[in-house]
C-alpha cells in the first residue's frame, strides 16, 4: 500500500506539471498535502512538515544560489566568456576550434547557471561556425554537452548543490569526483559524439547571431579566468586540507572559512565586482542594477527546491521513507543504479532536470545510510539519471531545436542522444569511482 501511494503520489506530479500546466512549486504542494491527508496527518503537523521542509533545504542553499546568479551575471555582461573563448582558439588554432569552444563552455558553466550559460554560449557558437564555415550542429552540440555536464553533476550549480544537501554530502568531495567523471563525459559524449554530426548542415536563423564585443572592451584573460575558477579554487583548498593529516590551527580554520561555499562564492562575487566591473571603469550603481535583477532568474528554481524539500519531509513525517527502504532494497539493485533510474523515469516524465533530481532524493536518501553507499556519488548518479534524454517536455530542447534550425526528428537524434550520452556515461563513471574508493 506504501508503494502504491508513493507511485500515486508521483504520478499525480508528473500529470500536474505535464498535462494539467501547473507551476512545479504549486504541484508539489498539492502532492505534498494530499499525500500527507491520506496519510492521516492533521492539518496543523501537516503544514508544520511542509514548511520544515522548505526551510531546512532552501535556507541552506539560498545565499549559494543568489550569490551565484550574481556573479554568472557579472561574467555575462563583462564578455569574459568571449575573452575566454578568443583566447582559447587562439591557442588551440582553427583546426581544433570545436575543443576550445568545448574547454570554454566547460569553463564558464561552472558559475553560469544553465539558461544564462546557453543564451551567452549559442550566439558565440553561430558567430564562429558562420567565421569559420563550419556545420552550427557540429560546433554547438559538443559546446552545450559540456554545459550541460557541469550543470548536472557540479556545485555550485543548484541541483548538485541541492543534492548535496539532501544527501549530506561533502560539497568539496562532489565537486571533485564530478570533475573526474565530467572530463572522459565530455569527451565522449561531445567531440567524439560529434564526428556523426557534419551532415546536419542548416544554417541557424539569422536572429540568433550576434555582435562581437570589440577587443578593448573585453576585461583580461586572467580576471576572466579567476572569476569562474575562485570558487572551485577555494572550495576545492578547503577539501584538499580536510582530508589532509595537517594539524588543525588558525591557517587551517581560515581556509575552511573561505572554502566554505557559501563565504567561496561571496568572496568570488567581490573579487569579480571589482576585476570585472570597476577595473574596467563601470560604476558600482552601474554594476549592480542587472546584478540585483540576476536574482529573478533563480526565483523558480528556489521554489522547486523548496517544493522538493516539502516532499521529502512530508515522506519522512509521514513514515513512507521508512517503509520504503526494505522493499526498495529487495529489488536488488544496487542503490547508485536505483537512484539514477529513478531520476532518469522522472526526467523522461516531467522534462524537469531538477524536479527529476530532487523528487528522486526523497525517495531514495534513506537508502545511504541503509547501504553505506558513498553519499556523493548518490549525488552525481542521481544527477546524470535526471540528465536522461531530454525530449519535447523540456525547454532545452525546442531552445536547441529553434537555435540551430532543426526539425524534431533531427533534434532527437542530436540533443537527445547526446543528453542520454551524457547521463549514460556518468552512471559509468559513478560505478568506476565507487569500484576505488
Amino acid at each position: 500500500m506504501t508503494l502504491v501511494l508513493l507511485l500515486l503520489a508521483v504520478l499525480s506530479l508528473v500529470l500536474l506539471i505535464t498535462v494539467v500546466k501547473l507551476h512545479p512549486f504549486i504541484s508539489f504542494l498539492i502532492v505534498c498535502i494530499g499525500t500527507g491527508l491520506i496519510r492521516g496527518m492533521g492539518v496543523t503537523p501537516l503544514m508544520s512538515a511542509i514548511q520544515k521542509g522548505m526551510g531546512d533545504v532552501v535556507g541552506s542553499l539560498m545565499i549559494i544560489l543568489c550569490l551565484g546568479a550574481m556573479l554568472g551575471k557579472l561574467v555575462a555582461d563583462s564578455g569574459a566568456a568571449n575573452k575566454i573563448a578568443g583566447g582559447l582558439i587562439h591557442l588551440f588554432g582553427t583546426k581544433y576550434i570545436q575543443w576550445a569552444l568545448v574547454l570554454t563552455a566547460f569553463i564558464v558553466g561552472i558559475p553560469l547557471f544553465y539558461g544564462v550559460g546557453f543564451v551567452l554560449l549559442v550566439p558565440l557558437i553561430i558567430t564562429v561556425a558562420a567565421r569559420y564555415k563550419l556545420p552550427a550542429v557540429y560546433l554547438g552540440l559538443p559546446t552545450l554537452a559540456a554545459l550541460s555536464v557541469t550543470h548536472g553533476f557540479l556545485p555550485p550549480h543548484p541541483s548538485p548543490v541541492a543534492l548535496a544537501q539532501q544527501f549530506n554530502a561533502n560539497m568539496g568531495m562532489t565537486l571533485f569526483y564530478g570533475i573526474l567523471i565530467a572530463i572522459p563525459t565530455i569527451i565522449i559524449a561531445g567531440p567524439l559524439f560529434s564526428v556523426t554530426l557534419k551532415k546536419y548542415t542548416q544554417k541557424p536563423i539569422a536572429i540568433f547571431s550576434t555582435n562581437e564585443i570589440a577587443e578593448e572592451n573585453l576585461p583580461g584573460m586572467f580576471p576572466s579566468l579567476m572569476a569562474a575558477f575562485l570558487p572551485v579554487l577555494l572550495i576545492g583548498l578547503d577539501t584538499i586540507v580536510n582530508s589532509s593529516n595537517v594539524q588543525k590551527n588558525s591557517w587551517t580554520s581560515f581556509i575552511h572559512m573561505i572554502g566554505d561555499p557559501s563565504v567561496a562564492m561571496l568572496i568570488s562575487l567581490l573579487v569579480s565586482l571589482y576585476t570585472l566591473g570597476i577595473r574596467q571603469g563601470k560604476s558600482i550603481q552601474k554594476i549592480m542594477g542587472p546584478i540585483g535583477d540576476s536574482v529573478k532568474e533563480v526565483s523558480t528554481i528556489l521554489l522547486i527546491i523548496a517544493g522538493a524539500g516539502a516532499l521529502k519531509q512530508v515522506l519522512l513525517d509521514t513514515g513512507i521513507s521508512a517503509e520504503l527502504i526494505q522493499p526498495l532494497t529487495k529489488l536488488s539493485l544496487h542503490p547508485l543504479l536505483l537512484a539514477w533510474g529513478i531520476a532518469a523515469i522522472l526526467r523522461v516524465s516531467i522534462g524537469s532536470s531538477t524536479v527529476a533530481g530532487l523528487t528522486t532524493a526523497g525517495i531514495v536518501a534513506p537508502l545511504i545510510v541503509i547501504s553505506g553507499v558513498n553519499p556523493c556519488l548518490m549525488v552525481l548518479a542521481t544527477g546524470a539519471g535526471s540528465l536522461f534524454f531530454s525530449h519535447v517536455n523540456d525547454p532545452g530542447f525546442w531552445m536547441f531545436k529553434e537555435y540551430f534550425n532543426l526539425t524534431v526528428k533531427q533534434t532527437i537524434k542530436t540533443w537527445s542522444i547526446m543528453e542520454s550520452l551524457v547521463s549514460v556515461l556518468g552512471l559509468i563513471g559513478v560505478f568506476i569511482l565507487n569500484y576505488f574508493i
